[in-house]
């Protein structure tokens, strides 16, 4: 905010879940801004990420969601340490993705056609009761039928060759007779 200019009032008005409720003061070039979240937090917060719509919450949008998709934003169980995340934990987390997110690159194969992660493993701490912890780093999550769902008796650690073995045979293209002529 340029030296001298006053910020428009933004008092009353609604940013998502945030309800501005007054002016806190100008920091850092920003005009500061105390808002109530609909959960009833309230937090100050800056008037330009409120408009971008960078702050939806006062983070408990976030929360809900990742507890609707079975994961958490940092592991709360002892699988994280100087912010990065287990083996273990980095396992469980790309299942996750690779079955539930239309996002994540591996989706088609994993989430688009059909292959699910039981309910019971949405959670981590089921999923490590039932797995236990990544015996090393070159094992990775393998499922011993390759068309069944993460669960219980179809999973295992496995290496590389294990894996590759085990893969499903790959798509062959068959290119038609007009293309060749």
């Amino acid at each position: 905010m340029p030296k001298g200019a006053k910020p428009i009032d933004i008092s009353g008005q609604r940013f998502a879940r945030m309800l501005v409720i007054s002016f806190v003061g100008i920091e850092r070039h920003l005009a500061r801004w105390r808002c109530r979240c609909d959960c009833g937090v309230e937090k100050v917060v800056a008037g330009k990420e409120l408009r971008n719509g960078d702050i939806k919450s006062c983070g408990c949008q976030k929360t809900e969601h990742a507890q609707k998709m079975g994961s958490v934003s940092r592991p709360r169980h002892g699988h994280s340490k100087n912010g990065k995340s287990s083996l273990t934990y980095t396992s469980w987390d790309g299942m996750i993705q690779r079955c539930t997110n239309p996002k994540d690159e591996r989706w088609r194969y994993y989430g688009g056609r059909g292959i699910r992660v039981c309910e019971r493993w949405l959670k981590f701490d089921n999923f490590l009761a039932d797995m236990g912890e990544r015996p090393h780093r070159l094992l990775t999550l393998d499922r011993i039928e390759v068309n069944g769902n993460y669960e219980p008796g179809n999973c295992r650690w496995a290496d590389w060759h294990t894996q590759r073995i085990n893969q499903r045979p790959r798509q062959k293209l068959e290119a038609s007779s007009a293309a060749w002529k």
